[in-house]
């Protein structure tokens, strides 16, 4: 991944992103969102030729299970900053990444790029991405898909993409 003119690196909500993806949206008893599984590796390669990013930052919750993942997204690409995990009351990990995220890319890497590619539609990170807008350095916002948006971000009209409109070249497809 590389550009000549402005230095882009890629900050993702890695929850946002596999929720938005994989999960069924169900409104009043209806499905109005059908989830599908996302080809990281893919992924990655679209981050780099469609926004021309150079770096992308993974931020995810640390499960040790869940090793030979890291492993492969490091492989493709990506680089991970893991987050400490709690148990829910289910029994689920919990790694809100949030945090983490707003801090490598307003302080951290602040001065290391040019333009930011945002991976997340949630709301949380809306005075984030007005901060960012106001310095020129908000490239896009990549949402997983329309119905997981946040009201919030109406004003960034500009900056969205939408990844369920790239759901055909960004699927993973079993090998047979």
């Amino acid at each position: 991944m590389a550009n000549n003119q402005n230095t882009v690196y890629a900050f993702i909500d890695s929850q946002n992103l596999n929720l938005g993806t994989r999960n069924d949206i169900v409104k009043n008893d209806i499905k109005v969102y059908s989830g599908w599984k996302l080809d990281y590796e893919k992924f990655y390669r679209y981050l780099g030729d469609k926004f021309h990013v150079s770096k992308a930052y993974i931020f995810i919750g640390y499960v040790e299970k869940y090793e030979e993942m890291y492993k492969n997204l490091s492989h493709y690409g990506y680089e991970l900053v893991f987050k400490p995990t709690i148990t829910d009351d289910h029994g689920k990990p919990k790694g809100n990444v949030d945090a983490e995220l707003v801090l490598y890319s307003s302080a951290i890497e602040y001065g290391n790029y040019d333009k930011g590619v945002f991976v997340a539609g949630d709301g949380d990170y809306y005075c984030l991405y007005k901060y960012l807008a106001s310095k020129e350095k908000l490239l896009k916002i990549i949402i997983p898909n329309k119905k997981s948006e946040s009201s919030l971000l109406k004003e960034f009209q500009a900056y969205k993409v939408f990844l369920e409109f790239e759901r055909p070249k960004l699927e993973y497809i079993e090998k047979s």
